[in-house]
Order: C-alpha cells, then sequence, then structure tokens
C-alpha cells in the first residue's frame, strides 16, 4: 500500500530514469485467459529507487509574475523545508504564509495565463484553475474527493519600487501540486492509536487495547522519522477520532529523532513526564510501530527519553496482544474450503483431501435439509457461523467433537410473500472480540445484526448514504471498522468505509456504525472486499465500463499506486488474510476462485499457484 509513482518532468531531468526503474518488475499469470496477473516492486528498492534529491531554484532576476509563479509552484515540491519557496514572496507574505494548512492535489499541473503586463504596472493577479481530486489536512490526513471540483485559486503580485523586481504579495495558504509532483513527494505510511474500548464487553477485552492504523502523507526525503513521530503525538485523524485513543497527553512534543547503527530509533519527548511505567510503554508502543512502518527495516527497537532522562524501551515483542492486528485471532492462516459436493467444511493448505472440521459442519447435511449457503469461522478457529433456511437462518456451531446436531439459530429473518431470494440474510463476519455481524436484508426491516454469544441479537442502527440500500459488509478485527457494499436505485453498488462506536453495558449492548465515507468511487460493481491486513482492503470490483480487477484500497480511501494483483472477468471470488505479515514488507496472502471452473488459486511469492485439491471448493474462507 505505500505508493510509488515516477517524477515530475519539470522538477529533474533524471525522471524519466526513475520512471523506468519503478516500472521494471515481474510479472505472473494465472494459467487461465482473462485471469490475474501481478506486477510487483521490491519494497526495499522502492525507496530507494525514488532517492532523487529534487532542489529548489531561487527566481530568476527579471522573471515576470507568470513565470515567478511558475517557479513558486514547482519550488513548494522540493526537498527542503521552503525556504527557496519563500524567496519567491514579499517579505510580509512569506510571514504570513501557512504551507502547512493543507494541501490541494490536481489532476494536472495548471495552466496559466498569458496576460499583458506593461513596463508602467506595479501589481498584476493571475488567477489559477485547475481540478482538485484529493486534499491532505493539517493533520496529514487524506481524503479522495468524491467528484472532483474545479477550483479557481488567486495569486496577486507587486513590483518592488527600489529594485524592479515582482514578487507574490497574497496568495492561498497550504500548497497546490498536481498529482504527478504529489505522489513523487509524499509516502503514505501508517500512525497508530489504540482503539477505543467497549464498555458493554468483558473486562478482559476491554483491555489492553489493540493499535490501529491511522494512515497519513508526509514528505518523503524531509526527517520523515521525526515527521512520522510528531503526526502520531498530534492525534488521530478527525475521522478515526471517534474510535481511536492516544497515550499522548496534551503538551507532549517531539524534540528530536534519531536512528542509530544498532537500528534502534531514539525519541525525545518534552511536555510529558514519562515517570509512570505502564503509560511511557503504551506511549513508546505507538511510536515503534509509526517509525517500523515509515522506515521499513531501519527500526527495530525504540528508546523513549522524556524530562530527567526517564524512558522506557519498545520491540515488536513487547505486548504483542496490542500489535496491529493482535485481535485476527490464532487461526487468521488457516485456510477453509466448503466442498462443493456435500457441503463439508474442510481444512487444507495446498494440496490434498482436506481434513473435515470437527462437529456437524464437518459432515454432509442430513437428506431433507436445505443446503448451508455463505459460512464464516471465528478468528480463533474454534466457531463457524452458517447461513441456512434457504438464507433464513443463522446458526453459530462449535468446530468440536461431540456436538452432534446443528444447535438451534441464533437469529431468523421471516420470508415474505414475493420475496426473493437476495433478501435473506448475508455477510456473517466475526471481529477480534467474538462478535458476529450480519446482515438482514429483509426489504420490510433491513438492518445490520450483532450477535454476542448467547444474548439476543443487536440491531445496530448504521447512518447509511440517502438513497442508497446496504448489501453487505466485512468487519475489522478490532470491531471498530467496517466495510460496507451499499446499491442505488439504479443497480449500481458503491463501497464505503465506517466506524463502529460501541456502547450499552454487559448485559445490555449497543452499537452504531456512523462516519461513513466512500471509498474508491469509481468502482461501481463489487464481487467481494475482505481485510488485508490492518490498513487496508482488497477489493474484487469493476470500474463502469472497464474489466473486473483486484484493488488494494487504503483506510483513508486512496487506492495503492502499486500495481496489485490484477482479477480478469473470470475471477468469481478473491479473499486475503488479515493476519499481520511476518514483516512489514510481507505482503498478506491471497486466495482467488476462477467462476468457470472453480479452480482456486494462492499467491506466493508473486506467483499465482493452483491448490491442488482433491476435490472441487464451492467457497473458500479465511477466519473473519
Amino acid at each position: 500500500m505505500r505508493g510509488t509513482s515516477g517524477t515530475e518532468p519539470r522538477l529533474a531531468a533524471v525522471a524519466g530514469v526513475v520512471l523506468g526503474t519503478l516500472l521494471a518488475g515481474g510479472c505472473a499469470a494465472m494459467p487461465d485467459s482473462g485471469g490475474v496477473s501481478k506486477v510487483e516492486l521490491a519494497q526495499d528498492s522502492v525507496d530507494k529507487n525514488l532517492q532523487v534529491r529534487v532542489f529548489p531554484k531561487a527566481p530568476d532576476k527579471g522573471a515576470k509574475p507568470r513565470d515567478l509563479l511558475a517557479g513558486f509552484l514547482d519550488a513548494v515540491t522540493a526537498d527542503e523545508s521552503y525556504d527557496t519557496a519563500r524567496m519567491y514572496l514579499t517579505e510580509e507574505a512569506a510571514a504570513k504564509w501557512k504551507p502547512d494548512e493543507r494541501i490541494q492535489v490536481l489532476s494536472a499541473t495548471p495552466s496559466l495565463p498569458v496576460q499583458t503586463l506593461t513596463e508602467a504596472d506595479t501589481s498584476f493577479a493571475v488567477p489559477v484553475s485547475g481540478m482538485v481530486v484529493a486534499e491532505v489536512d493539517a493533520k496529514h490526513s487524506y481524503t479522495f474527493l468524491d467528484g472532483q471540483k474545479d477550483v479557481d485559486f488567486q495569486f496577486s503580485f507587486v513590483r518592488d519600487k527600489k529594485s524592479g523586481e515582482w514578487r507574490i504579495d497574497a496568495l492561498p495558504d497550504g500548497l497546490l501540486i498536481n498529482e504527478t509532483n504529489f505522489r513523487n513527494s509524499y509516502r503514505q505510511v501508517d500512525r497508530f492509536f489504540y482503539a477505543a474500548d467497549d464498555p458493554s464487553a468483558a473486562a478482559t477485552l476491554r483491555s489492553p487495547a489493540v493499535l490501529i492504523a491511522d494512515p497519513i502523507y508526509l514528505r518523503r526525503r524531509i526527517d520523515p522519522l521525526t515527521s512520522a513521530a510528531r503526526a502520531v503525538v498530534a492525534g488521530p485523524s478527525d475521522w478515526l477520532s471517534p474510535v481511536a485513543r492516544s497515550a499522548f497527553p496534551t503538551g507532549t512534543a517531539v524534540e528530536r529523532v534519531s536512528v542509530d547503527e544498532a537500528r534502534t530509533a531514539h525519541v525525545v519527548l518534552t511536555g510529558v513526564d514519562l515517570g509512570g511505567a505502564m503509560l511511557c510503554k503504551r506511549m513508546a508502543t505507538q511510536l515503534f510501530y509509526t517509525l517500523a512502518d515509515q522506515g521499513k527495516g531501519q527500526v527495530d527497537r525504540l528508546d523513549l527519553k522524556g524530562p530527567r532522562n526517564s524512558g522506557c524501551q519498545a520491540t515488536r515483542g513487547d505486548l504483542p496482544q496490542t500489535g496491529p492486528g493482535a485481535l485476527t485471532g490464532a487461526g487468521s492462516q488457516r485456510q477453509f474450503f466448503q466442498r462443493a459436493d456435500n457441503g463439508v467444511l474442510t481444512e487444507a493448505q495446498e494440496t490434498g483431501d482436506g481434513s473435515p472440521v470437527r462437529g456437524p459442519l464437518g459432515r454432509p447435511q442430513p437428506a431433507g435439509r436445505d443446503p448451508l449457503g455463505t459460512i464464516a469461522v471465528a478468528r480463533d478457529g474454534e466457531r463457524a457461523a452458517a447461513i441456512g433456511g434457504r438464507g433464513h437462518q443463522l446458526y453459530t456451531v462449535p468446530l468440536a467433537d461431540g456436538v452432534q446436531a446443528m444447535p438451534e439459530p441464533v437469529l431468523t429473518t421471516p420470508v415474505r410473500t414475493g420475496q426473493k431470494d437476495e433478501d435473506g440474510l448475508t455477510s456473517p463476519s466475526w471481529d477480534g472480540r467474538g462478535d458476529l455481524w450480519v446482515v438482514d436484508r429483509d426489504p420490510q426491516n433491513r438492518r445490520v445484526v450483532m450477535v454476542r454469544g448467547n444474548q439476543p441479537p443487536v440491531t445496530v442502527p448504521v447512518d447509511s448514504p440517502d438513497g442508497q440500500v446496504l448489501q453487505d459488509l466485512k468487519i475489522s478485527s478490532d470491531a471498530v471498522r467496517i466495510a460496507l457494499v451499499f446499491k442505488d436505485q439504479r443497480g449500481a453498488q458503491s463501497l464505503w468505509l465506517g466506524l463502529v462506536v460501541h456502547g450499552g453495558t454487559k448485559d445490555a449492548p449497543t452499537a452504531r456504525i456512523t462516519g461513513l465515507r466512500r471509498v474508491a468511487p469509481a468502482i461501481t460493481e463489487v464481487s467481494s472486499v475482505s481485510w488485508a491486513e490492518a490498513d487496508q482492503l482488497l477489493v474484487l470490483g469493476k470500474e463502469k465500463g472497464r474489466l473486473q480487477q483486484l484493488h488494494y484500497i487504503s483506510t483513508d480511501g486512496s487506492q495503492s499506486s502499486e500495481a496489485p494483483p490484477q482479477g480478469g472477468e473470470g475471477m468469481a471470488s478473491a479473499q486475503a488474510s488479515e493476519a499481520p505479515a511476518d514483516t512489514m514488507d510481507q505482503a498478506p496472502p491471497v486466495l482467488a476462485r476462477q467462476g468457470t471452473d472453480g479452480k482456486i488459486y494462492r499467491l506466493v511469492n508473486s506467483q499465482w499457484r493452483e491448490l491442488v485439491l482433491n476435490f472441487r471448493a464451492s467457497s473458500f474462507i479465511y477466519p473473519g
């Protein structure tokens, strides 16, 4: 998900060489026409290839306003802290200008109008127009605009009476950068915060909290580790803040960050008391995972220091129950398949017959019983949810010996006259706290339902977008983020991310899905969606007028600019595991099923490999 791109030709003559280097990579194809292919870049080489320093150019003597503005727009993307860019401004404008206010990402370099300028002119205005496709706010959070907007910016110039040189004396705060320059100058990284407690959950699930990713964009080559540390201390994005908590109290500041040859990051804080061992450890853990994500292969340990030399350390092995993806569960890497011939749930790896699971789901269903539909295995691998009754009953079934018969359904939705097949229950999904989520598509009572143990099912209100009908969902392991698929009246689908705000008490839990943000608005058909690690979704979908393909989509709504595995028209479904990777550079495993022959493929070392199973699978399942 760490984006890469080329450089703007105006900024560096070597850009074409860099782009050619970035596009060099391996290609692998699924052995079927219209199947799956992948172009992938080695993570450790990406940033090395992008270490092309872009040096700003000072204003030319006698430059006219139009050329002066072009030089200024180039200078703001250079690898320095805007010192040269301020040389294009008057002293007063340079003092007032706030470059970190926001970034407006334009679809292309803005065209500057040609206007007549006379020797008698002492002031001048240059209007700049462009199409803004995304924005980055003062907290470094990216927002892809759902519907691009045309904007006009005004730059005013004055001519110095003594020198005769033109300078900018009025301009909008923030930066204007085209997409190419943005991708070259900025890099997406994750900062980490703790998921908010669920007051209705058992005490063992409330503490310690698990870390959740909050993606941001930082400048690639201007002290990125210090920038990342300061972004953590500043607090979560506005979108994530309702479900995120930080260990850093107000007033904390990062004095400096350095990394030694032993790959230990040293962070010095001010404005905070690090005397409390647990609070210090929680702060260090947030910083460790953030700096490990930003400095891949550079940081194995973090040493945190505060006033009076107090402090603590953090590594990946400390507090493993709080690390990103810690709630994916012990069974998260296991692979389950539902046999097409008898519906038996089987656990298998690359080849062979596999092993039927224990309990009733590991045996063929009795004659006369309706076949089971979708099955979802809990993240601990000890239970499974199954849709039965032709889509109108939900079961939770132990995967254990001694359970002979299917239990009673935990949820039943009514069968109504004239009801369609797609109006029943769908998308059972387990979070990492053990709760089961499902969509009830009853046309007279469409809703999201949460099932917790033996308690009565809980209806979860959804702040749905206007004119949209909920179709499917996929809950994340941390239980506070959820992917939702909606359909409008014309039948077009859209993908959204929402936040789950938990409340209530242990005996009367409540939840609400709020803060919906649309992601990947170009996608109008969604075949499948799954969480891929802690910070992104793997979506099999189709953009209007294009072939179906796989997309990696960040939780901020941006699509990865790395080439993901490609899915052809023949692909029926795809799924990734949310299990954390062994290293920060390793992608989670991906399974894909072809719709024409039902063959299952797994992505292994950038190659699609067929699973040579001795049975035909109707579906495959990663826990969750």
